[in-house]
């Protein structure tokens, strides 16, 4: 056995049944509550696809439409059963009007149970997130949503802590009415689905187009087909552009060709992505004046907008089916890497080139590939098939073709969106009001209020002063601020005052060195990079004798050319400085100029802006972790809340 894994590395791959769910599709399984033969669950297959044709006839599906095929039994305990998705992309409707048609199925199938997810899992639950039980999150609810009999219904946890499939499905069957989800959890759901099936023909639209007769004999015969022109002009590359700069399958005749009016039924994703992409017509492409007749060139850019996307799909799927990969090749592929199966050898090298050539073959001679050229040639062949019938322009120029349906929704969805951004509000308020309003002391929240004003009355602010420097100059060392914990520091045994001298002369005797060597060739030259001779310049960059003058001078001059900079900027407004704690009024006889000079010779009072800083930063977290509590958290002190802000 372990020789044939060995000779076959691709065996377990293909058999391994993948359970992530690719983005933007919706996975679904249905269940019967007794095991059926084949040959009843093939007639259940077509009972089922019968009961909804009347609700989705009219529909164009974004992508692909609804469908189901028979599942082989996953385990010995899970019969075979029905199972389908469906690739939804931009247009979330489809979605959801999945979802209304899995509602209807059970309602009239009573003895099924059904299953619905898509890549956020069991995404029911996010639509009832603000009423479901605690206890209930993605982690626990494996196994445990199910639609039947028109219902949701939730596996409760007490009775089936940690349940597989085939024990929620046995639990359903024999406890059906414990499982039914509460009243708000249901209301949640079936108000997403409520407007369902009338949403779902607004959510078609029609327009008049100007297109070569070949697409419209297509969309004559085949009106879903336009889901695949929009696919294919939407997600354009650089690749399929050749083929629309070519328009061999659907232009034969080049310009000459005569474009006829029809009208084209699409959904409103489709038209949005269609209408709102800027795209230069081919050159090959017969496009009327736009000064003649502005409606018809608005016809006709849609309509070449339709005819492009029709052509770079054929050929693309031609391809595609051709080589059997597509999609189904890149998860292969994927899994292939994961697996190991390269073993680190670099694509391009000789090692890479033969395991992907083993890989080609071997997917070449599977079922899966058999499967993946079949459905993407499909489209191919119908196309091909339509386009072999008989057809000319004249069979659609005595047509009447009624006009375009109002597009003013495309431009005021602004309305739409804000509606539900308020209905969620008013859930997300309702549910801060019956979970978050409560006081964990059982206190009015008024007496907390005041309590906090009183608190803060209370708080020493010369405690928030002494903590920060004691923070600033004791506690910090060469690896950086420490939190005063009243932890031993071992402090590093350093003498700054040797370590000082003996940089110093290192840099004089470089110093003297370099002087000494260049002195000739640098002799009347300049630099950007000459000190000024002057005595200030001197005192400032020599050592001092020890007495400690220079240092005071160079702070000084420092200070003056700081200060002389700040004069000339707002910054020194937003400080607090001394006079300002005594007064707030000017003196009387007192000059403006006397006024400005005492203002920029009066210090900063360094504690009172400290402590000004910190509450503000700790008011504008409004109560929340911030930097402010956090770093007075870790010196000791706690702010208490101010309830009386404005006092």
């Amino acid at each position: 056995m372990a020789r044939e894994q060995e000779s076959d590395p691709f065996g377990s791959i293909f058999n391994q049944n993948h359970s992530r769910i690719p983005d933007d599709t919706v996975c679904y399984s249905i269940y019967p509550d007794s095991p059926l033969p084949i040959s009843s669950l093939q007639s259940l297959h077509l009972e089922i696809l019968h009961f909804i044709s009347p609700l989705t006839s009219f529909y164009i599906w974004q992508h692909q439409p609804f469908s189901l095929s028979i599942a082989p039994s996953p385990s010995p305990s899970v019969p075979p059963h029905l199972r389908g998705s469906l690739r939804f992309g931009d247009n979330i409707d489809d979605e959801w009007f999945v979802v209304f048609l899995l509602f209807q199925i059970s309602l009239r199938f009573p003895s099924l149970s059904i299953q619905v997810s898509d890549s956020d899992g069991d995404f029911l639950l996010i639509e009832a997130a603000y009423h479901l039980p605690r206890w209930l999150n993605p982690d626990s609810a494996d196994n445990r949503v199910f639609i039947r009999r028109g219902l949701l219904h939730i596996i409760p946890k007490r009775r089936l802590p940690n349940p597989s499939l085939a024990d929620s499905l046995a639990f359903l069957v024999a406890h059906e009415s414990e499982s039914v989800a509460l009243e708000p959890v249901q209301s949640a759901v079936k108000a997403r689905i409520s407007e369902y099936p009338e949403r779902a023909r607004r959510n078609m639209h029609r327009a008049r187009v100007r297109v070569p007769a070949s697409v419209a004999q297509v969309l004559k015969e085949e009106p879903c087909l336009i889901s695949l022109a929009a696919e294919g002009f939407y997600d354009r590359d650089i690749d399929t552009m050749k083929y629309a700069a070519k328009m061999e399958r659907f232009l034969e005749k080049g310009k000459g060709e005569e474009l006829v009016c029809v009208a084209a039924t699409m959904s409103r994703a489709m038209y949005a992505q269609l209408m709102q992409q800027k795209f230069q017509a081919p050159k090959v492409y017969p496009m009327p004046s736009r000064e003649n007749d502005v409606a018809g060139y608005l016809e006709a850019e849609l309509g070449m907008k339709i005819t492009c996307g029709f052509e770079m799909i054929y050929w693309q799927r031609k391809k595609e089916g051709e080589e059997g990969k597509g999609s189904a090749w890149v998860q292969y592929k994927e899994t292939l890497e994961k697996s190991g199966y390269f073993d680190g050898a670099l694509p391009g090298s000789k090692e890479y080139k033969r395991l992907m050539h083993n890989a080609e073959e071997h997917y070449r001679n599977s079922s899966l590939f058999s499967r993946v050229s079949e459905m993407l040639s499909a489209p191919v062949r119908r196309i091909d098939e339509i386009l072999t019938l008989p057809y000319s322009g004249e069979d659609f120029k005595h047509q009447v073709v009624p006009p375009s349906d109002d597009d003013s929704w495309l431009y005021s969805g602004e309305d739409e969106l804000n509606a539900a951004l308020q209905a969620r509000q008013v859930e997300m308020d309702l549910f801060d009001k019956k979970y978050k309003g409560k006081q964990k002391s059982g206190e009015p929240q008024e007496n907390a209020a005041s309590s906090s004003g009183a608190n803060f009355d209370e708080f020493d602010l010369g405690d928030m002063v002494e903590a920060m420097q004691s923070f600033v100059k004791k506690v910090s060392s060469y690896k950086g601020a420490e939190v005063p914990d009243n932890r031993n520091m071992k402090m590093v045994d350093l003498d700054a005052d040797q370590f000082l001298k003996d940089m110093e002369s290192v840099m004089n005797h470089h110093g003297r060195e370099d002087d000494a060597s260049n002195a000739d060739t640098d002799e009347g030259s300049s630099s950007d990079l000459d000190f000024d001779d002057s005595e200030d310049g001197l005192d400032i960059m020599e050592p001092s004798g020890g007495n400690g003058d220079g240092e005071d001078e160079f702070m000084q001059t420092y200070s003056d050319a700081l200060n002389e900079e700040l004069k000339e900027s707002t910054l020194r407004k937003s400080f607090i400085h001394a006079n300002d704690q005594s007064s707030s009024k000017p003196k009387e006889g007192t000059s403006n100029g006397t006024e400005d000079m005492d203002e920029d010779l009066t210090p900063v009072d360094v504690d009172v802006n400290l402590v000004k800083s910190l509450l503000d930063s700790f008011s504008s977290q409004q109560g929340q972790p911030g930097p402010a509590s956090n770093l007075l958290g870790l010196m000791g002190l706690k702010l208490p809340q101010d309830a009386n802000k404005d006092r």
